[in-house]
């Protein structure tokens, strides 16, 4: 019996397991990728940007305080933390003991989701957090959590140094946004892009385009060389040289939050990389080999800063799952 963390308070604050059945199933056969869907936007927001904000900072303020008690839960609530269900209070709200400076924050107010990530200090380790919260009537009715911990040899910066990028912040002008459809449409093409990457491109970058993953930027970044042969390059030019080859697949792609005024996109994936790969080729001739040796997969929240058609700028958290993991927020 598997729960998907749905939980009820009582009077007390205490929360109370319900069962809801088998979740998360496995599909046979090769479907690499969940197809993405707009959700219609018929009714106008019963929760604003500035609603959906104070939600996050009373969500924020009570998980390090320790203390759910103090939100306003939905009846039924699903709750995951690194990809595993879990029961509101357990997990991060038991270990956490403050905050880091950094506040990227969006809002969907369509959907009524609101979306952060920061730096998160459990006693003497500090994070990357990524987190994701839907509000139905002022409640809270889903929490989807990544923390990425720090391990030993590990290539991301310990401490996390997270610094405000101005571009995710900005509000565009009107002709600069694209409608909801096709700011996923654009979002999904970087994962296709990156799904057996062979140097074609399914989206468009701008030119400026940086992307930092767990608080490393991973492009136009030489000191990185001596790690990656592409460290160098912007967005567009890694993925022209076939260089990710090595992602097999890109499942379970989900697109829950669209913020239209800032061309925001937090999306949902899980990177597979089957380890069978032995060398390839670049599109410039040159044999590589492949640095994913054995079956492995990634789990990952990513944002995507979109202007003018194009991906301008990438946010990502992600970590390490169990190869072909399931995930608990598709059937």
């Amino acid at each position: 019996m598997v729960y998907i963390g749905a939980y009820a308070a009582n009077g007390e604050g205490a929360y109370a397991k319900k069962n809801t059945g088998m979740f998360g199933a496995v599909l046979a056969g090769p479907s690499y990728a969940q197809a993405p869907e707009a959700r219609p936007s018929a009714v106008a927001p019963s929760c604003d940007r500035r609603c959906l904000y104070g939600v996050l900072d009373q969500y924020l303020h009570a998980l390090t305080a320790k203390d759910p008690s103090r939100l306003r839960w939905a009846k039924m609530v699903q709750n995951t933390e690194n990809n595993v269900s879990l029961q509101v209070g357990d997990g991060l709200w038991g270990t956490i003991t403050g905050l880091g400076s950094y506040d990227l924050r969006f809002a969907d107010t369509t959907d009524g989701q609101v979306g952060f990530y920061g730096v998160v200090q459990e006693k003497t380790v500090s994070s990357v957090i990524a987190l994701r919260l839907k509000v139905d009537d002022g409640a809270i009715s889903e929490v989807e959590t990544l923390v990425r911990r720090n391990e030993a040899g590990s290539l991301f910066p310990n401490p996390p140094n997270l610094v405000d990028k101005p571009v995710l912040n900005e509000m565009l002008a009107p002709a600069q946004r694209r409608p909801r459809e096709r700011m996923i449409s654009i979002a999904n093409g970087y994962w296709d892009t990156l799904q057996l990457n062979d140097g074609t491109l399914f989206t468009q970058f701008d030119d400026q385009c940086d992307r930092i993953e767990n608080g490393l930027q991973t492009t136009r970044n030489p000191a990185l060389l001596k790690i990656s042969r592409v460290a160098e390059l912007g967005c567009a030019d890694q993925f022209k040289l076939g260089h990710y080859r090595f992602d097999d697949r890109l499942r379970a792609r989900r697109f829950p939050l669209v913020d239209e005024e800032r061309g925001l996109v937090l999306s949902a994936a899980f990177l597979d990389h089957t380890g069978r790969l032995g060398t390839y080729k670049y599109t410039d001739g040159r044999v590589v080999e492949s640095s994913m040796k054995t079956p492995s997969s990634l789990c990952a929240l990513e944002l995507f800063k979109i202007q003018d058609g194009k991906i301008r700028q990438i946010e990502a958290v992600f970590i390490s799952v169990p190869y072909n993991m399931p995930t608990p927020w598709l059937p």
